[in-house]
């Protein structure tokens, strides 16, 4: 395990020229949320809402509200080869892990099947772990297929025979039918398998950073706390809004975070300030 002090450390520049200069076998657990290759320009509005009897949007009891953008982001999430772009920087992720670390990689149905062929070619077919849904229900539908609300999360540990997985880390959740399984098991909770049902990060939240792409703390969380120690040293070169760095200083591990985005690095620090991380270019 490693000891360091759970320090931050925000590195703005290319991830893969940055990561390259980082020590081989350097991290415990690795996850990161790269673009999903949408083919479109991901953006997210910051907006404010007040009562107002002419504005454009009803909200509870039919009372009106006036919205009003206090800005937006945005990043191109379109690549001509995907996998050129991703297959370099997972063998990175490969080559910093630790003996007995453990790598997460984040994406939806458009290439998840794709990385998880290279990842099964770098790693070791016996070093797949699990393949992890993160289902929610928030959002449009569409009337032409059956709407897409999951992702997929792909775990690999470096040593299948030697990984950290700590089960009383782990949260319990309601049983789907209680009544199933007696009054104290009720109590209890149960588990989770390898489907997480939980919500996105909600637009009106305390938890939203304004970032097109966050993901929820409670997911990024649940990764921390299973698949490493207390003073562990994590890392996320697609750090985007930095989850997994407030994730890791909430539970008193080492984090050092990458992307090459302004607007990134601009949320990253007002989100993670009180955590005093260093910034480095």
């Amino acid at each position: 395990m490693n000891t360091s002090p759970a320090t931050l450390e925000i590195h703005h520049g290319d991830n893969l020229a940055v990561i390259a200069g980082f020590a081989t076998g350097s991290f415990d657990l690795i996850y990161i949320d790269p673009p999903f290759n949408t083919g479109i320009v991901q953006t997210k509005r910051r907006t404010t809402t007040r009562r107002d009897p002419e504005g454009d949007r009803i909200g509870f009891h039919g009372k009106r509200h006036r919205t009003t953008v206090l800005g937006s982001s945005s990043f191109d999430d379109r690549f001509g080869d995907y996998q050129a772009f991703l297959r370099p920087r997972l063998e990175e992720a490969h080559r910093l892990l630790a003996p007995t670390g453990s790598f997460f990689l984040h994406l939806d149905y458009r290439e998840v099947h794709y990385a998880k062929v290279a990842l099964d070619q770098i790693f070791g077919r016996a070093s797949f772990m699990n393949e992890i849904i993160w289902a929610y229900d928030y959002g449009a539908r569409t009337a032409r297929r059956w709407a897409p609300k999951h992702d997929t999360i792909l775990w690999y540990a470096k040593d299948p025979g030697r990984y950290t997985f700590e089960t009383d880390a782990i949260d319990r959740i309601p049983y789907m039918a209680p009544g199933l399984v007696g009054p104290e098991k009720a109590a209890r909770g149960k588990t989770p398998t390898d489907t997480w049902w939980h919500t996105i990060v909600s637009p009106t939240g305390k938890e939203k950073t304004g970032y097109p792409t966050q993901k929820p703390l409670g997911i990024v969380s649940r990764i921390v706390r299973v698949h490493s120690r207390p003073g562990d040293r994590l890392l996320d070169f697609f750090a985007g809004s930095g989850t997994l760095g407030e994730a890791a200083a909430r539970e008193g591990r080492a984090c050092v975070l990458v992307d090459s985005s302004p607007e990134a690095i601009r949320v990253m620090k007002r989100r993670l300030a009180h955590f005093s991380p260093s910034i480095l270019r």
